[in-house]
């Protein structure tokens, strides 16, 4: 369990933000991974400081990661995070052993690398320390506003190799926001982030992900959010419908049935086949946001391919399909 180590050090900590959470700090044996089915994806290698994620957007597609940890997919991957304390060390490590090509590294494709624990465990300024010293490319995908602590060394590390950055707004509906995505800093603090970043000289990229049916794909407003990342100064934008992986999503049904019981039959009908839209519907969702991405003037950002789906985990959870 927890990536091999036996006794991992469990903390909890009596402070507001970290209520109800534990955190199990390990010594990783490694840090870079190579991403299966990599020659699908956009990227070959990712890094992941954290797993399970405060976040606890009811959708994330990663939940299921943590039954591999013989944890719950639901509660446990908002509420129990494991922290790979070594992280800065053990990347140093690996990007300086021959076999290391340089690769693109890239983070925040399975959990937040910015989410709450960085403010307490400062894990990536070492790490971007470490990637800026061997001139790496990397790539930083978040929702979280922690990123900006960071700045000096984005900009330190851009100066010697090429660093792009993302942020994920989706939309803007607040009550929907506290209720879909509970952890997260808010739509307008991202956007926040966005203008920093843009300010600061880098082209920031805007995933509009997750785009959720029956509750953010209208319209209205679909061109709302691109409106506000527009004005943000988003470089590209690229919109990602929702998709519904094991784990995610038996977790995110049961909060639909619960908050909007009357969406569920939709959501069987769409997603009866796998966890994915069918193709009609992401193209009809997909060219809505690309013409309102024309008429606020933000540039298509790149295709964005889903990573291979987990296997199905094996803890029980509620399902409505």
């Amino acid at each position: 369990m927890l990536d091999g180590e036996r006794d991992p050090v469990v903390r909890t900590f009596p402070t507001p933000d970290f209520a109800g959470m534990t955190f199990y700090e390990i010594r990783a044996r490694s840090i870079l991974n190579r991403v299966p089915g990599s020659s699908r994806m956009p990227f070959e290698w990712t890094l992941n400081p954290y797993r399970g994620c405060s976040h606890a957007c009811r959708y994330c597609f990663a939940r299921a990661s943590h039954s591999y940890l013989d944890l719950d997919p639901g509660e446990d991957f908002d509420r129990r995070v494991v922290v790979k304390v070594n992280a800065g060390e053990l990347l140093r490590r690996e990007l300086a052993a021959p076999r290391w090509g340089g690769h693109p590294v890239a983070m925040g494709t399975n959990v937040d690398c910015y989410q709450r624990a960085e403010g307490r465990y400062r894990l990536m300024p070492e790490i971007l320390a470490a990637l800026r010293d061997f001139a790496n490319p990397f790539s930083i995908l978040t929702k979280g506003t922690l990123i900006l602590r960071d700045l000096p060394l984005l900009q330190e590390a851009a100066r010697v190799t090429d660093v792009r950055l993302a942020v994920s707004v989706g939309f803007l509906d607040r009550a929907l926001w506290r209720s879909v995505e509970p952890g997260t800093p808010s739509p307008e603090r991202r956007l926040g982030v966005v203008r920093a970043l843009t300010a600061a000289g880098f082209r920031v990229g805007v995933l509009m992900a997750p785009i959720l049916p029956g509750l953010t794909d209208d319209e209205d407003s679909v061109d709302a959010t691109v409106a506000a990342i527009g004005a943000a100064g988003a470089a590209s934008l690229t919109p990602l419908p929702l998709h519904l992986r094991p784990g995610a999503r038996e977790w995110y049904g049961a909060w639909l049935a619960r908050e909007r019981p009357e969406l569920v039959p939709r959501y069987q009908t769409l997603y009866s086949r796998g966890n994915y839209a069918p193709a009609a519907y992401q193209r009809e969702l997909t060219a809505r946001v690309r013409a309102a991405a024309r008429r606020h003037r933000i540039p298509p950002g790149g295709e964005h391919r889903q990573a291979p789906a987990p296997p199905r985990p094996t803890v029980a959870q509620p399902t409505l399909w």
